[in-house]
């Protein structure tokens, strides 16, 4: 687990700005709101009712779009559940500001470099909108766009804080539930979206390797 936090952290440091420093956090018992989520972020969604983490790999869809798939795992310990959180094109947010409610953000997929997606396509058990992965570096569209909603009072993301994540084109909340794949990644569950607000499409901020605030942003 320290290795690989090691080595994300190196990554960070190389790839996103040589400047800044960072933070290393895991998934807190107590309930209790953490360290403040920045751009530039590298982090672990966590369902809140399942407890399994927004997850993705190089594995596409059989059915619908076809693109890169994006799952609930039910495992703490995997790269592939690292999200980089970034703002959308031509905004002024930069690396280490505070991200705030009802901000729109872009998650990006820590090792395939593509981007958290969603459109009217059918996800693949339920019906519902198919959540995948599309585009790299330099092709990202509005489909990749999500706003940021806080659960009560809080003003900017902190981890352990319950959010919702609504798309901006379909309107549909990220969601997931108790239903697994059996074939392209058995004992891992569905992630769609859905239009209404319900229990199942609270996330919280987990384990990360969290970029200093900006003393701006404090």
């Amino acid at each position: 687990m320290a290795l690989g936090f090691f080595c994300l952290a190196i990554f960070l440091y190389l790839s996103l700005d040589p400047d800044s420093g960072y933070t290393t956090a895991s998934a807190a018992a107590s309930g209790k709101e953490g360290v403040e989520i920045t751009y530039g972020s590298a982090i672990k969604l966590m369902h809140e009712k399942t407890k399994f983490r927004l997850h993705s790999h190089d594995v596409p869809y059989g059915s619908g779009s076809g693109q890169q798939s994006v799952t609930g795992f039910p495992g703490v310990v995997d790269s592939n559940s690292y999200w980089i959180v970034k703002p959308v094109p031509g905004t002024t947010e930069k690396q280490g500001d505070a991200v705030k409610s009802g901000a729109t953000i872009r998650l990006q997929h820590m090792k395939t470099r593509k981007w958290l997606h969603s459109h009217l396509h059918a996800s693949p058990i339920s019906g519902n909108l198919e959540v995948s992965c599309f585009g790299d570096e330099t092709n990202s569209d509005t489909g990749d766009h999500w706003k940021l909603i806080i659960e009560g009072s809080g003003k900017t993301w902190k981890q352990d804080q319950r959010v919702r994540l609504q798309h901006i084109d379909t309107s549909g909340y990220l969601h997931s539930h108790d239903k697994k794949y059996q074939r392209i990644a058995g004992g891992q569950q569905e992630v769609c979206g859905i239009r209404e607000k319900k229990a199942d499409n609270v996330w919280l901020a987990a384990e990360g390797v969290y970029i200093p605030l900006n003393e701006s942003s404090k």
